[in-house]
């Protein structure tokens, strides 16, 4: 069975195991769907086959089916290792796991090899923990009693919109648009950061991109680039940020996305390891393949990257 298909079929039994009491909070099912982002070959539409799952109760009936699914895709003892490296990836998202939910990890790597019926239940238990951790991650984050909910989304969009407040000036852009932009902002600065340190000419082709690709001014793409740098060097919440970047484009959008960010890993002149290593990762996060990856590198001359 295919790695796609195992982690689609254990991602909907962890959904219908969230919901297994019928009361999932907003935030809860936020923070399972960033949890759930992490599992592995999974497309876009992958991923929105799982939202409609996500985003509604699942009820007796479906999740029977849904662990008998999940119990004749793990036919195999290579299939059951890939639903081990599957879950592991949700588990640990969070880069935690408790004594406790580690007990829970090896009973449920025991059901999964017997192809045990037991699991639906263990699954249950075992999420509760990470979830609420998501949860209390995004509750405890710093914020403003105003637009708390954007600070805590987008804490890059809560700023840019005010500097623009403070600074007084007027963005000729709608606000999805704005948002928009200051996720893309975010994911560009962890590609120039990555070696702890923004470049003039990186930041100047963060600039540079944004007039280029959004249309906006040299003031405006210079303040959304300002935030985005001085946020990225903070607890800024990657999974939140990668998330709802993927979530607010097309594919078209996230293709050529990977063009922009290796034109900022190449503002100083030359792509490092690191940087292409991030870029990697965020091709990943963003549900893109390994050739579109390599064809956006390719674009890069060879003398002018590391690999």
């Amino acid at each position: 069975m295919s790695n796609t298909e195992i982690a689609m079929a254990l991602g909907k039994v962890i959904i219908a195991a969230a919901w297994a009491d019928g009361n999932v909070s907003r935030e809860e099912i936020n923070s399972l769907k960033d949890l759930l982002f992490q599992l592995p070959d999974m497309t876009a539409s992958d991923w929105a086959e799982l939202e409609i799952y996500i985003e509604a109760p699942v009820g007796e009936a479906e999740r029977a089916r849904l662990v008998d699914d999940l119990r004749a895709t793990l036919s195999s003892s290579s299939d059951r290792a890939q639903a081990l490296a599957a879950l592991d990836a949700v588990v640990a998202a969070d880069g935690q796991v408790t004594d406790a939910e580690q007990v829970v990890i090896d009973e449920i790597r025991d059901t999964i090899q017997n192809a045990d019926v037991g699991l639906f239940g263990q699954l249950g238990g075992l999420l509760r923990g990470p979830v609420q951790r998501r949860s209390q991650a995004i509750a405890s984050a710093p914020n403003r009693e105003l637009e708390v909910d954007d600070f805590i989304k987008n804490k890059i969009f809560f700023k840019v919109k005010h500097r623009l407040e403070l600074e007084d000036v007027e963005m000729d852009v709608s606000e999805p648009v704005l948002r928009k932009l200051s996720l893309a902002g975010g994911l560009m600065a962890r590609v120039a950061y990555v070696d702890h340190d923004v470049k003039d000419e990186e930041f100047d082709a963060m600039a540079d991109a944004f007039q280029a690709n959004w249309g906006i001014s040299q003031v405006e793409a210079t303040l959304v680039v300002e935030v985005a740098v001085s946020e990225i060097s903070r607890n800024l919440d990657y999974y939140r940020l990668s998330r709802e970047f993927f979530e607010s484009t097309n594919d078209e959008e996230r293709l050529h996305f990977l063009d922009v960010l290796y034109a900022v890993a190449d503002g100083d002149g030359h792509v490092s390891h690191d940087e292409m290593e991030e870029i990697r990762t965020i091709t990943t996060v963003l549900k893109l393949n390994h050739k579109q990856f390599i064809d956006a590198k390719l674009k890069i001359p060879r003398e002018r990257r590391a690999y």
